[in-house]
């Protein structure tokens, strides 16, 4: 295991040199999954507690109570073009002092016309030479939580098996770990969450056809080649706290600080080597039946359309939840772009708690 582990890490460092690292690479895997997480703005890192856990801190796991607990999440982007499904199982470890979970990820877009046989080499159109095929992103996530004894502190980590294509004309596999941390005093929750945290790599492979690469070449497009693509990691940073109002009304604010290390991107605090994206989220509970959510994020600075002065804009989602025994039903109301250009969508997800009967 140990000499299986050495020549995977000196692959990774030998293909670097000629790896690209890309800023947004393996961007379906910062959405986000579950109508809760969506409706505070994704500002759920130190706080989750359920098998979407396995996705946003696998050291949550370890404050699952029920014995298997499952989750679903469905939502659409751009008028329905893409879609995206989450479907997620955890139970405890055989040796019952550790938490597992198995997560998958799709985001994709179906029945995309291929018109590179469109036109007949006599110049006529032959609408029964087009076809389709599908672009999509699939992301496996193997977790794996433990407690630890001092201090309430849990910790968790990934192992994620990536698998991205293009029809047949191309294909990607990458594989990645994370790491997570939390933890918990009185009403405070802290925790952290570590993306990519040894790089995550995407071997790209290509595969056109002599006919369909001279047909790329006299349209003037550009035949790409295989390639190492590269996802620099990532750090969270959380901080939540904990009230309960009332006897029936519970409260929690949370904060959650991004910091990607790919160069400057257009968020609230950019730097030439790091940027740092803020986003925060609510959540008020009424006799832990029904949930109120909202959160503000993608905060960024722009020019004004009118004038040269810089502005700056944020994205609010809002959210409901509904608990019935074992079953909880979240919807949020959010999208994943600017929200001065992209519509919102409607997101449901479920999640069920199973435990077993004692004899």
């Amino acid at each position: 295991m140990n000499r299986l582990f050495a020549t995977g890490i000196a692959f990774v460092l030998c293909t670097t040199g000629f790896a690209q690292v890309r800023k947004y690479s393996n961007e379906f895997l910062n959405i986000g999954v579950s109508a809760r997480a969506l409706g505070m703005s994704n500002a759920v890192v130190a706080s989750v507690n359920d098998v979407t856990s396995g996705y946003w801190n696998p050291a949550g796991l370890n404050r699952i109570t029920c014995d298997l607990q499952v989750g679903f999440m469905h939502s659409e982007y751009f008028a329905g073009i893409a879609k995206y499904d989450y479907g997620s199982i955890s139970l405890p470890a055989r040796d019952k002092s550790g938490r597992m979970a198995l997560s998958i990820i799709r985001l994709g877009i179906d029945d995309i016309h291929n018109t590179l046989f469109l036109i007949e080499p006599d110049g006529s159109i032959n609408y029964d030479n087009v076809t389709s095929f599908s672009a999509a992103d699939y992301a496996f996530i193997f977790s794996y939580a433990q407690p630890i004894k001092w201090q309430n502190l849990h910790l968790g980590g990934n192992a994620k098996v990536i698998h991205r294509r293009a029809g047949n004309f191309a294909r990607a596999w990458g594989f990645g770990f994370d790491f997570g941390a939390q933890w918990e005093k009185k009403r405070w929750r802290l925790g952290a969450m570590a993306r990519d945290i040894t790089t995550t790599f995407n071997a790209w492979s290509v595969n056109f056809t002599e006919e369909e690469q001279h047909i790329l070449e006299i349209t003037g497009n550009i035949i790409p080649d295989n390639d190492l693509e590269l996802t620099v990691p990532r750090l969270i940073l959380a901080a939540a706290w904990q009230h309960d109002l009332t006897e029936r009304v519970s409260f929690i604010s949370e904060v959650n600080v991004d910091m990607t290390t790919d160069g400057q991107r257009n968020v609230l605090i950019p730097t030439k080597l790091f940027s740092f994206e803020p986003h925060l989220g609510v959540e008020f509970g009424y006799a832990d039946v029904i949930f109120i959510r909202g959160g503000i994020g993608n905060i960024q600075r722009h020019l004004a359309e009118t004038s040269t002065d810089q502005v700056t804009t944020l994205q609010f989602n809002l959210g409901v939840g509904l608990k019935l025994k074992s079953f909880v039903i979240d919807y949020a109301y959010t999208d994943i772009g600017d929200q001065s250009q992209s519509l919102y969508s409607h997101v449901f997800s479920l999640r069920a708690d199973i435990t077993r009967k004692t004899p």
